[in-house]
């Protein structure tokens, strides 16, 4: 509307707040649509222009009236509209209160709000749980953790006995009830596994020191550099399924215990796996240097003392992998429960454990080739020894005889 003209002079204010809701209409499609609608405005796409006349429903308007709390009834009597002169016009007599065109404009501011709501709910961030994965020890008394941790130990649910909960926090609070949240709580847990892997639920960063404190004065075989994984878990009460996987995140509908327990094992498998996975990386980078030593000299000189530690070295790793994290044993959690085999199926993919003990396993077999191959040409070696030194005695003795032969023909004569 490209302008309004309001009769009634004599009441600039009641001119202003017409002039002002009209105009306010231009950039209001809904309020403009209603307005169309309660006066049978064709939706063509044409041109508008406005002329308001505005009629007294009442005979008088006084002083009074305009005071009073009530507010003045006027109408809008005849709008006309223009278009182009090949155009015909358009005339409407039905009358328009002032309280339709309030109503019309409450209910656009109010559906103004609810398109803010839904943008700021949109952007807003989604509750989530941080997930730390941590690996700095070879093995863990789990028995005397417990001992000094009575009041934060939480009873386990299955026969697995590698591993304990500890809860900390407010406990009122706590994510054992079947549906409770554990996002935006002050409750927080530390799943602890006897072969090092510690896993931390709802722990904010600057607490994260005095947590592993706590299971490093149980803790042996303290390596020297410590390895860190993170993951997210998000809540989602209203999720159409019961989980729904996503980028380093998992959304579930709640969080309880036995969740935790699942997400628990596979990260601490997996920061463990980590672990030993560079370790044998390690070995191949020794042998590979090896191997480009023989290729440039055609020897090595590698002590058997050597060699034998690492034999010892693989084959204790190899051990670990399988015996100590259980990697090839399933949760007695997700044997029990549908639900939590799918996060624990899940999760082994999207850390993809069966892979990478794949890796592992085939690095180890290229070690083993390699410890063969070296055990042999050390053992040629040995055999080469023992051999120059049988001669050597068969020669000796052979000396000895003839001079033994030679010393008696000379007595003799």
């Amino acid at each position: 509307m490209k302008s309004v003209t309001a009769i009634s002079s004599s009441i600039p204010s009641l001119n202003k707040a017409f002039r002002t809701l009209f105009t306010h209409s231009t950039t209001n499609p809904s309020l403009l649509h209603t307005l169309s609608r309660n006066l049978q405005i064709s939706h063509r796409p044409i041109t508008l222009t406005f002329s308001l006349i505005l009629r007294r429903q009442s005979h008088s308007l006084n002083h009074g009236l305009i005071s009073s709390s009530k507010k003045p009834s006027f109408a809008v009597a005849k709008c006309l509209s223009s278009i182009s002169s090949s155009a015909h016009t358009v005339d409407w007599n039905d009358a328009l209160s002032c309280s339709e065109i309030a109503e019309a404009e409450e209910l656009c501011l109010e559906r103004e709000e609810d398109d803010h709501d839904d943008d700021a709910s949109a952007t807003a961030v989604k509750p989530y749980i941080p997930v730390r994965a941590f690996f700095f020890s070879t093995s863990v008394d789990l028995r005397s953790l417990v001992e000094q941790n009575k009041q934060n130990f939480i009873p386990p649910s299955s026969r697995m006995t590698n591993y304990v909960v500890l809860r900390f926090g407010d406990t009122k609070k706590a994510a054992s009830a079947l549906g409770a949240n554990l996002s935006g709580s002050d409750c927080c847990y530390m799943v602890v596994f006897q072969y090092g892997s510690i896993v931390l639920f709802n722990v904010s960063d600057h607490e994260v020191d005095g947590y592993l404190k706590i299971v490093e004065r149980h803790a042996s075989g303290l390596l020297p550099e410590m390895r860190k994984d993170e993951y997210e878990v998000r809540e989602k009460p209203t999720l159409s399924t019961w989980m729904q996987g996503g980028l380093d995140y998992i959304m579930l509908q709640y969080m309880n215990i036995d969740g935790i327990r699942t997400i628990g094992s596979v990260l601490g498998q997996s920061i463990a796996l980590d672990y030993y996975v560079r370790q044998v990386d390690g070995m191949v980078a020794e042998f590979t240097d090896i191997n480009r030593g023989m290729e440039k000299t055609g020897t090595f000189t590698m002590e058997r003392k050597k060699l034998f530690q690492l034999v010892g070295k693989a084959n204790s790793n190899l051990a670990d992998v399988i015996l100590k994290l259980g990697l090839f044993e399933r949760s007695d959690i997700a044997w029990k429960d549908a639900k939590y085999a799918q996060i624990w199926e899940y999760l082994r993919d999207e850390f993809e454990l069966t892979q990478r003990f794949a890796s592992l396993d085939f690095k180890l077999k290229f070690v083993e080739h390699n410890i063969r191959f070296l055990q042999e040409i050390l053992q040629n070696r040995k055999s080469d020894f023992l051999e120059w030194l049988i001669i050597i005695l068969i020669g000796a003795e052979i000396l000895i005889s003839v001079y033994d032969i030679a010393h008696k023909s000379s007595i003799a004569l």
